[in-house]
C-alpha cells in the first residue's frame, strides 16, 4: 500500500504540539508496517532523522505552508498533484488540513476547534481561514480522529458530523519523561534556585497565562511561597504581561525548550498548574503524572476527561479561585502524595504504541 502523510510539523529543534503527534505516530506506523511504503509530504528541507526506516520516501513541496494563502496552495495544489504523481491510496494529515481537490480517500486528526469558540483569540487571517475550511475539511475526510471524547462531541455538534465517522483516539506520553532526583540543579538553572509551579504550553491567549499570572499574585501576597516557572513561545504576537518588581524576580520565562530539558523542568516543579479554559487534550497533564508532580488543573473542556481524579480542579475564569488551589495544594502534602499514586494509575490510559495501532485501523479501514 502507498500511504502519505502530511509531515511539515516535523521541524528540526522544534517540535511542538503537532510535531510531536506527528512523530509519535508516524514513527509507528512506519516501523510497525515494513511492508507498505509511507510518502512523508514536507514544505521546506527536511532532518534525516525523521526519515525513520527505508520504507519512508520524502517529497519536499512548495511552497513553504505558513500563511493561510499558502495553505491553499499546498494542500490544493502541491499536495493533490503529488497524490497523484505517486499513485497514493490514503493520504493521512495529523494536522487536520486536506487537501479539497482529490479523490484519494483522507484521514484527518482534527485535535479541537478552539477557533470556532474563541475567534477572537486568533489574528483575522488565519482566523478566517480556520473557521471558512475546517468545516470543509471535517465534511471531505473519509474519516477524523479526534483526541478526546470533548473534541469528539465538540466536531460532531459544530459541524453536524455523523458520529461513526469520528473515532476518539487519547494521545500517549513519551517514554523520556520519568521522575528527576536530583531537581535542585535544575531550579539553580531555571528559577534562581526557587522551588516552583510549573506552566507547559504556546503563550496563546486560551492558555490564559493572564489570569494565571494574577492568581499567582493572590497566592504570592497570601504568603505563597513557590516561584512559576513558564515554559513555552508566542503563538501569534508577544504577550504583555504587566508584572511588578517582586513578580519580575518571581515569575521565570523560560521560552521553547526541546524533550530533554523540557523532562528535566517538569521533573524538577512541585505542581504543574494548568487552566487552559479551552483544550482539545492537555498533553501536559500526562506527562506531570509521568514524571510524578501532583496537578492543578482547569475544569473546562476535556482536561477533567484526561487528568480524572489525578488532578486538583479550579474554575479558569476565577483567579482567586485558581490562587486558593495553588494555595491548597502548596501546603497539603498529602493531598500531593495522593494525587501523584492517582496519576499513576490515570497514566495506563494513554500509550502512543495503542494509539498508533488504532490510527491505523483508521487508515486501512478507508480503503
Amino acid at each position: 500500500m502507498r500511504i502519505a502523510i502530511n509531515t511539515r510539523f516535523l521541524l528540526k529543534d522544534k517540535l511542538e504540539g503537532f510535531g510531536w503527534y506527528t512523530y509519535e505516530i508516524a514513527k509507528r506506523l512506519v516501523e510497525n508496517h515494513p511492508e507498505h511504503t509511507f510518502y512523508f509530504f514536507f514544505d521546506r528541507a527536511y532532518d534525516s532523522r525523521f526519515i525513520f526506516a527505508d520504507n519512508v520516501i520524502p517529497i519536499v513541496l512548495n511552497p513553504p505552508a505558513r500563511h493561510p494563502i499558502l495553505f491553499k496552495i499546498w494542500f490544493n495544489y502541491s499536495v493533490t498533484k503529488a497524490l497523484k504523481k505517486y499513485k497514493i491510496e490514503v493520504f493521512f494529515s495529523p494536522d487536520g488540513y486536506l487537501s479539497l481537490k482529490t479523490k484519494v480517500p483522507q484521514v484527518a486528526t482534527i485535535h479541537d476547534i478552539n477557533f470556532e469558540h474563541f475567534p477572537l483569540d486568533i489574528p483575522s487571517s488565519p482566523r478566517k481561514y480556520l473557521r471558512k475550511y475546517f468545516p470543509l475539511f471535517a465534511k471531505k475526510a473519509s474519516k477524523i480522529i479526534t483526541v478526546s471524547q470533548f473534541s469528539k462531541n465538540d466536531i460532531i455538534k459544530t459541524y453536524g458530523i455523523d458520529e461513526a465517522k469520528i473515532k476518539c483516539i487519547y494521545n500517549g506520553v513519551s517514554e523520556t519523561y520519568n521522575p528527576i532526583k536530583d531537581k535542585q540543579l535544575i531550579r539553580d538553572e531555571y528559577s534562581q534556585g526557587k522551588n516552583y509551579f510549573v506552566f507547559v504550553g504556546s503563550l496563546h491567549p486560551r492558555k490564559n497565562l493572564g489570569r494565571l499570572i494574577e492568581a499567582f499574585r493572590i497566592y504570592s501576597k497570601n504568603g505563597g511561597i513557590l516561584d512559576l516557572l513558564i515554559v513555552g513561545c508566542k503563538m501569534w504576537s508577544e504577550p504583555k504581561f504587566n508584572l511588578d518588581d517582586e513578580h519580575k524576580k518571581r515569575i521565570h520565562f523560560t521560552d521553547y525548550l526541546d524533550q530533554k530539558d523540557l523532562v528535566r523542568v517538569l521533573g524538577s516543579a512541585d505542581i504543574l498548574v494548568y487552566v487552559p479554559y479551552f483544550e482539545g487534550f492537555g498533553l501536559p497533564l500526562v506527562e506531570a503524572m509521568k514524571v510524578e508532580i501532583p496537578i492543578i488543573s482547569g475544569n473546562l473542556t476535556s482536561l477533567p476527561e484526561i487528568a480524572g481524579e489525578a488532578a486538583l480542579y479550579c474554575n479558569p475564569m476565577d483567579v482567586e479561585d485558581i490562587a486558593s488551589k495553588m494555595l491548597l495544594l502548596a501546603k497539603d502534602e498529602t493531598l500531593q502524595k495522593e494525587l501523584i499514586e492517582k496519576g499513576k494509575q490515570q497514566l495506563r490510559k494513554f500509550s502512543w504504541d495503542a494509539a498508533a495501532e488504532l490510527v491505523w485501523e483508521e487508515i486501512v479501514g478507508v480503503i
